[in-house]
């Protein structure tokens, strides 16, 4: 046993150990979908103690304390800091064979020069090493961790309504010169059958100066937020939906629905669906437009715990994976738009590790010469970005489509520790292609493989989001 966490962590064979180390390591990080908040890193805020850094959001954490059986208040509650860590030091040591017990120890090791494990009886150790560093190192502040962690772009999720103005102050100075970018996440003007969806008409309505009365006024205002997002350097859009749809209405029928939801009252799947169809539509043909991407997130089924979801409300870490059919929808609505002309680059995440052979399949039928991989398989989301997961989704992208045009690893998170989950990304990608050396399964040109690692690391996603 070479102990644990050490050099060539998961890198299995001397090809996979070249690899990483000579091909992977030090390329930059193009983290093209999270969840910062880009005030924080204009700010270039610092934290007091490692609970701020680690459990201030991170449904990850939440679901690992309560699986081991800790009471609310040491989570999402009001307990001290030092309390809550305590708990979740003394649950993590059990999940053995979970991410994150090697996220966090990754985290620990690369930003503190912590080399030990985290349990109960060392969480005192731990929290007084990183309070110390948090306080006296200016390396450890929003801005300072990520440039440690070689961060050449962030794509924020940013609500249509935003002014961008944290954008717009991050781009103007020069001393960071790491890029900042919004994406564009209109899933409340598309969620019509969810609560606060006539509320936020009203502040669409408001923030753009528009009467929003059909579905085309909602189209128009949409177009306008998208244009300002667009001169603020937007690349990528992104949809959160529970399924894909492809209901396709004409505009009485969607303007109908609309008008339903905004009056209160029940609606039914189909009109739902169409309303959902006609909006989805206009965008993807105003970011075809653009050259933006867009990014399809599905298969998650939201908030199944009723009572917790009435306590703590939604994005508390209770969603879970649903078994849905999204094939024939993503392949309808696919196909409509590339009649038209209209298909931007898209990438599909599924919650579902199941899909992941359809989705391989699917991406094929429309893929186009503006670029290589157009149509994207997204990294392994969620509750799959563990090593089998990630292992799964690769295997499956390679033996049916092109794996050295996969634009890789982003964090999806709202920790700024988190790029570490890149460099384990990037361990599993080595050990992966090293393998394949090793077995004779592909020629030992580590020139030739070390070029492929390196654009899936990174060079894939900086030509794929126009950078």
């Amino acid at each position: 046993m070479d102990g644990f966490l050490n050099r060539n962590f998961l890198l299995d064979t001397p090809a996979a150990q070249r690899l990483y180390h000579e091909y992977a390591e030090n390329m930059p990080i193009v983290d093209y979908h999270c969840h910062i908040n880009p005030q924080e890193i204009w700010e270039d805020r610092r934290f007091e103690n490692i609970t701020q850094l680690w459990l201030g959001g991170d449904h990850y954490k939440w679901r690992l304390m309560r699986a081991n059986g800790i009471d609310e208040h040491f989570i999402t509650g009001d307990a001290d800091d030092r309390e809550k860590f305590q708990k979740f030091a003394e649950a993590l040591p059990r999940a053995i064979g979970n991410p994150m017990v090697h996220w966090c120890h990754l985290e620990l090791k690369n930003y503190f020069g912590y080399e030990g494990f985290l349990t109960g009886e060392t969480a005192q150790e731990v929290w007084d090493l990183c309070c110390e560093k948090l306080k006296n190192d200016p390396t450890l502040s929003a801005r300072g961790l990520i440039r440690q962690s070689n961060v050449a772009m962030i794509g924020t999720t940013d609500d249509p309504c935003s002014d961008l103005r944290w954008h717009e102050k991050l781009a103007a100075d020069e001393s960071f010169p790491v890029k900042v970018l919004p994406s564009f996440r209109p899933d409340p003007a598309l969620n019509i059958h969810k609560p606060g969806f006539a509320q936020y008409i009203a502040t669409l309505s408001e923030t753009t100066g528009r009467r929003l009365e059909t579905v085309t006024d909602v189209c128009d205002a949409l177009s306008e937020r998208i244009a300002f997002f667009d001169a603020h350097g937007c690349r990528a859009a992104d949809h959160g939906l529970d399924y894909l749809v492809c209901r396709p209405v004409d505009v009485e029928t969607a303007t109908a629905a609309l008008r339903k939801a905004l009056d209160g009252q029940p609606l039914t799947t189909e009109e739902i669906e169409g309303y959902q169809t006609a909006l989805l539509l206009h965008c993807a043909r105003e970011y075809a437009k653009r050259g933006w991407v867009m990014q399809l997130h599905f298969s998650c089924m939201r908030n199944p715990n009723s009572r917790m979801m009435e306590t703590l409300g939604p994005d508390t870490g209770f969603d879970c994976i649903a078994v849905t059919d999204n094939c024939a929808a993503a392949h309808r609505l696919m196909d409509i738009l590339y009649r038209e002309d209209n298909l931007p680059k898209t990438v599909l995440y599924s919650l579902n590790p199941a899909d992941n052979a359809w989705i391989d399949s699917l991406i094929g039928a429309f893929q186009g010469t503006e670029t290589a991989g157009k149509i994207q398989h997204g990294s392994a989301w969620w509750f799959n970005d563990h090593k089998a997961g990630m292992t799964e989704q690769m295997v499956s992208l390679a033996n049916m489509s092109i794996l050295g045009n996969f634009i890789g690893m982003l964090t999806d998170s709202r920790s700024l520790l988190s790029y570490a989950r890149h460099e384990y990304f990037r361990r599993i990608l080595c050990s992966l292609l090293g393998g394949w050396m090793e077995s004779g399964e592909y020629p030992a040109d580590f020139a030739l493989v070390g070029g492929l690692v390196q654009d899936i690391c990174y060079n894939n996603a900086k030509r794929y989001f126009n950078l």
